[in-house]
């Protein structure tokens, strides 16, 4: 059969037998599409806002919806119960049992220009971190700002850049790590609200902050000199704290010594002069036995002073020879 014949055979079908059949498939067609275009679901962590020729009509929550067919009514999904997150300096890389930390030099991408700032003392700092939000809004996240993801990530390093710019190189890396992530919280709240994003920032976790290698070498002698310092420092703190004491206590040793030798010579002053005036009131009551007893006293006390003594009568005559003074010298 050549061309012509075939061409001929096709003129002499009757197509009127086919056209109940083709209305049929092109009802169902109809149908079906109808039907696909006017259900929706939503799954249970999400919420759709619907749009009705392009303006808001509603948002609902999980479960089998309903619209306007034929792109009348028009949904978009957003996960309002999964926690979202973004990461500066660094990429997770997604493994088939779990999301492993990928360091910027691994990750095959150049993310210097998001984690490298400038701290307060003009020192040079790595800062890796993430940011955890919830989308709490979904029509003001969905048509309130353009790109909300890219608006909220410039948001993120503007916020880290400023905060960072407050504080040395040392608070960055030790002591105010819990200090910093709240005040960049806090900032990245603020400003969610005021660009009316639809977001609420959850959390600000810093991974590493590190110096880079190009001027670790410099940075490791400005802290050996400091550490240098601050032991210098405190050695002669030390010291003080330990002098001092000692001195304090030297001094207050000798101010009491003081006050007990000046008590002492006054109440011997005291005494003296109240003995002397008993004595002189015994003497003029009874001026003999007084001047005996004294007699006697002064006596004593020179008696037991002198080592050896010899006792002779006041009227015995020629006793030195019998006394072996030389020897006794």
């Amino acid at each position: 059969m050549n061309q012509n014949d075939f061409l001929n055979e096709l003129e002499n079908i009757d197509l009127s037998q086919y056209k109940g059949v083709m209305k049929i498939v092109v009802g169902i067609l109809a149908v079906g599409f109808t039907g696909y275009s006017s259900v929706f679901t939503v799954d249970p962590e999400e919420r759709a806002v619907v749009l009705r020729f392009g303006q808001v009509n509603r948002d609902v929550g999980q479960g089998l919806h309903f619209k306007l067919p034929f792109f009348m009514d028009q949904e978009y999904k957003v996960e309002v119960l999964r926690q979202q997150k973004l990461e500066f300096g660094f990429r997770s890389v997604p493994d088939e049992s779990a999301t492993e930390y990928a360091p910027a030099q691994h990750s095959g991408q150049d993310l210097a220009h998001e984690s490298l700032m400038l701290t307060g003392g003009l020192n040079v700092a790595n800062i890796e971190w993430v940011t955890q939000y919830t989308i709490t809004d979904p029509e003001t996240y969905l048509f309130k700002v353009r790109d909300v993801e890219q608006t909220f990530r410039d948001m993120n390093e503007a916020v880290m850049r400023e905060v960072v710019g407050d504080r040395t190189i040392d608070e960055v890396l030790t002591t105010g790590k819990d200090e910093f992530q709240n005040k960049a919280l806090d900032k990245l709240r603020v400003l969610a609200d005021e660009y009316s994003l639809g977001i609420t920032v959850d959390q600000v976790i810093l991974q590493t902050v590190v110096v880079p290698e190009q001027v670790k070498p410099a940075y490791n002698e400005v802290n050996q000199a400091e550490q240098e310092m601050k032991t210098t420092i405190l050695n002669a703190e030390a010291s003080v704290e330990r002098e001092i004491p000692k001195a304090r206590g030297t001094a207050l040793r000798t101010v009491e010594a003081a006050e007990g030798y000046a008590v002492k010579r006054v109440n011997e002053a005291m005494g003296a002069a109240s003995r002397f005036s008993q004595v002189f009131e015994e003497y003029q009551n009874s001026p003999n036995i007084t001047r005996q007893r004294i007699y006697l006293e002064t006596m004593s006390d020179i008696y037991q002073a002198v080592d050896r003594k010899i006792i002779i009568d006041e009227n015995a005559n020629g006793v030195l020879p019998l006394l072996n003074v030389d020897r006794e010298r």
